[in-house]
């Protein structure tokens, strides 16, 4: 079985090397991303009003990491509000802040794909009108799922608790990059955002050849944008442990 290169946030990373360890999985590690916090008053001044939000949307374990830094000392979560998230890594990360279980909103486990698309059916059962939403994210992000909502009456604001930024690779994370390009059929890429493919070509080379490279896609998007930078097999799967486990199984000749 060829070597799956994780591209996650470097804060992301271990707990994916050992989930995928736990299914027989080699990994190496090669962040696309790093991410940094942001000014953390705003935060501060959204856990004040937080009884007053009928939902809060974390876009990834990013968001609920930098969102919970900021709790104010002894407070829990309303017992009224709602949290939604896409990926499980994000439900997770927000169990172990203690959301509870039942008002925890994400996409069914049998989803073809877990993104906005597929949360908002669970969503839309809800009566939205006049409600007030809070959508915790990085610095931008799509605005579907926020357009959707207003749609149906709520009142949507966005709070930025993070900022992506290329990463700085240390000399061993290099060396991937190196025995990557060097041994492509002994590697298989996971990419879990666009934008951090974008990244590649600064980082690597614009003159690197990709297309004897091979990558797993969590979104079609994603998928998509490996495509566009010159990867010769790409495949789609849903964002989890065991289903990367399986792609990564093949066939990829």
């Amino acid at each position: 079985m060829p070597r799956l290169i994780l591209t996650r946030p470097r804060a992301q990373a271990q707990d994916w090397v050992e989930r995928m360890g736990r299914l027989g999985v080699a990994c190496d590690c090669l962040p696309l991303l790093d991410i940094a916090p942001l000014d953390p008053a705003p935060v501060r001044q959204a856990w004040e009003g937080l009884g007053a939000q009928s939902l809060l949307m974390f876009v990834s374990p990013n968001a609920v990491e930098h969102f919970f830094a900021a709790r104010p000392a002894g407070q829990r979560w309303p017992a009224r509000t709602l949290a939604a998230t896409v990926g499980p890594g994000s439900a997770q990360a927000l169990l172990r802040q203690g959301v509870p279980p039942e008002l925890l909103r994400q996409p069914p486990a049998d989803s073809p794909s877990l993104d906005s698309e597929h949360l908002w059916p669970v969503l839309s059962a809800e009566d939205w009108r006049g409600r007030q939403v809070l959508l915790v994210r990085g610095d931008g992000g799509r605005e579907w799922l926020a357009e959707r909502l207003r749609e149906a009456g709520a009142r949507v604001e966005a709070l930025s608790v993070y900022r992506r930024q290329p990463p700085r690779w240390t000399p061993a994370e290099r060396a991937v990059l190196d025995r990557a390009l060097a041994q492509p059929r002994a590697h298989v890429w996971l990419f879990s955002s666009a934008e951090a493919i974008d990244h590649l070509p600064e980082l690597a080379g614009a003159s690197v050849d990709w297309s004897h490279s091979r990558a797993i896609g969590t979104h079609e998007r994603i998928a998509e944008r490996a495509r566009r930078l010159g990867l010769g097999h790409v495949v789609l799967t849903r964002p989890d442990a065991a289903a990367v486990a399986m792609a990564l199984q093949g066939p990829w000749d």
